[in-house]
């Protein structure tokens, strides 16, 4: 079975989310559902095949933490993580076992994601033996979380500023990347950068 880790990062700024009335230090803590953004996220990644699950944190390091006490994760602190997502994915790679075949990058403001998802993008690796990347599409547009391959994270590494996986992703030649169309009613698209995407989900409207 192949060994895939989980990458869930949790160290931005929120800054978008801050400006525009949220209450929270970081919207990672703001409660949806009876839960913290975050813990619906990462408590996604455990249900999964996916280990070990690894969460990046930065900004509000103490709330996101606290949010996630006593969980079977590894907590890896990002310094950097003012100047943007490329660090954090950096810093999670460094976690990483040796023997992990690829890293699944899961964003830490997506509550929607599911285990099922998970274990489908890992179970395409197995079966995509010559894909660098597999990465969730509907519509003919990639979503998160994408998974990379081992041979992926030193250029991965090489990445700066608000750079993440996507990004990644739209520099490989065309057949390194395999497309999978997500479980039926999987959310690949929806994040928190607002209180009004808060109050959305909320009510449903998400």
């Amino acid at each position: 079975m192949t060994k895939v880790a989980a990458l869930v990062l949790a160290a931005g700024q929120s800054s978008r989310f801050r400006k525009a009335g949220g209450a929270e230090e970081t919207k990672l803590v703001a409660i949806l559902g009876g839960k913290p953004i975050v813990l619906r996220v990462v408590e996604a990644a455990l249900a999964s095949r996916a280990r070990p699950v690894i969460v990046v944190v930065g900004h509000a390091r103490g709330a996101v933490e606290t949010a996630l006490r006593g969980l079977p994760v590894t907590i890896v602190f990002n310094p950097d993580y003012a100047t943007g997502l490329a660090s954090s994915l950096r810093a999670g790679l460094t976690a990483i076992p040796d023997d992990a075949r690829g890293a699944l990058a899961l964003l830490g403001d997506m509550p929607n994601i599911e285990p099922r998802l998970l274990d489908s993008l890992i179970g395409a690796l197995e079966a995509q033996p010559n894909a660098q990347a597999i990465a969730p599409a509907e519509g003919g547009r990639r979503g998160n979380p994408v998974l990379l391959r081992r041979t992926l994270f030193d250029r991965a590494r090489r990445l700066v500023g608000d750079e993440g996986a996507k990004r990644l992703l739209g520099s490989l030649k065309e057949g390194d990347v395999v497309e999978i169309a997500p479980p039926p009613g999987s959310d690949v698209s929806f994040d928190v950068d607002t209180p009004s995407d808060l109050a959305a989900s909320r009510q449903g409207r998400a």
